[in-house]
């Protein structure tokens, strides 16, 4: 009995021993033992994080320009599994600085920018560069271009000026004429200057009677366009800085039951094109852009950049106009 209970104990003592020794033995890969390997400096090695990380900081993503375009270049990075933090300055300038502020913390790489004010977004080009973070300037240029690394846009100008013309083409007799603007945003400067350089090349005057700044926000502009047909009735057009000021003229003259202005947009928004679709609508035409071109050719600037490959400083995507003629050329369920 003795004996027996000795060889047991034995067998116990055997089978905790082998226990031990296998527990500090590695058994198959490095990776199955979860072991750090350490580097020739003692230090523990890891593995190198080439992802690039972007930023994407429009002026506002409510606006379907702005969720098209930062779709766009999502879908463009996510093929080479690139990260993109995105932020909604929502048209607030100093919430835009604060954003920017912290994708610079998040580490990112370069920024897809579109400011929110061109001359207000200076002291954060000046925080980019400090930290390092490439910018690649999109849709609408900001003041101090020394800071940026690339800009890719529309011919903004060019738009403006194909909405002049063809407003002299419709009314050759000239006629009174007002403008939705937003003085803080370039894009849309350049469209006003082009729209006003067209008509002053008209053989009978047209007169702008009227010039509101709008902020680019529906609300101001559907309150402005409100106030300009009240003051002016006869006013024959109105040239809106994009599609979603339009829409909201197209609103306001429709309040007015004024059927026979002509309203002008820049953009090509599904929006502007359903509504040149219908027998009677007031829009005649958008000077169509295309934020799914600009959003890859961001994507590409910005690989070739931060890759250390030769890429386009400036790259001005075409601009065309769209009406009721050839809208169904285009679709109207989504953008160009």
């Amino acid at each position: 009995m003795m004996r027996k209970r000795m060889l047991r104990v034995l067998a116990l003592l055997f089978v905790c021993i082998f226990a031990l020794s296998a527990c500090k033995k590695n058994v198959g890969t490095p990776e199955d033992n979860a072991v750090k390997e350490e580097s020739e400096d003692g230090e523990d090695a890891e593995e190198d994080d080439d992802t690039y990380v972007f930023g994407f900081s429009g002026m506002d993503m409510e606006n379907p320009y702005f969720i098209t375009l930062e779709a766009a270049i999502k879908e463009a990075l996510d093929k080479d599994e690139y990260r993109l933090i995105t932020k909604d300055p929502a048209s607030d300038p100093e919430l835009q600085a604060t954003q920017i502020q912290e994708l610079i913390e998040e580490g990112i790489d370069a920024i897809f920018l579109c400011p929110v004010d061109w001359e207000a977004i200076t002291p954060s080009l000046e925080a980019l560069k400090e930290a390092e973070v490439k910018i690649i300037n999109v849709d609408s240029q900001v003041k101090e271009m020394d800071y940026v690394d690339a800009y890719i846009g529309s011919d903004n100008e060019n738009a403006g000026y194909i909405c002049g013309e063809d407003l002299i083409e419709r009314c050759p007799e000239g006629g009174k004429v007002a403008i939705l603007e937003c003085p803080t945003q370039n894009s849309i400067n350049e469209r006003i200057t082009g729209f006003e350089e067209a008509i002053a090349k008209a053989e009978k005057g047209f007169e702008v009677v009227a010039r509101e700044d709008t902020n680019g926000e529906f609300e101001k502009a559907l309150e402005a366009a409100k106030g300009i047909v009240e003051k002016y009735p006869d006013v024959m057009a109105i040239m809106c800085g994009n599609d979603q000021l339009a829409v909201a003229a197209k609103t306001a003259v429709n309040l007015e039951g004024l059927d026979k202005v002509i309203i002008y947009g820049v953009d090509g928004s599904p929006d502007i094109k359903k509504e040149l679709r219908k027998p009677e609508c007031q829009i005649a035409g958008t000077a169509a852009q295309s934020p799914i071109n600009i959003g890859k050719t961001a994507v590409q600037v910005a690989v070739d950049m931060l890759d250390g490959k030769d890429y386009e400083k400036e790259t001005y995507e075409e601009v065309f106009m769209i009406n009721k003629d050839n809208v169904d050329m285009y679709g109207v369920d989504g953008w160009q």
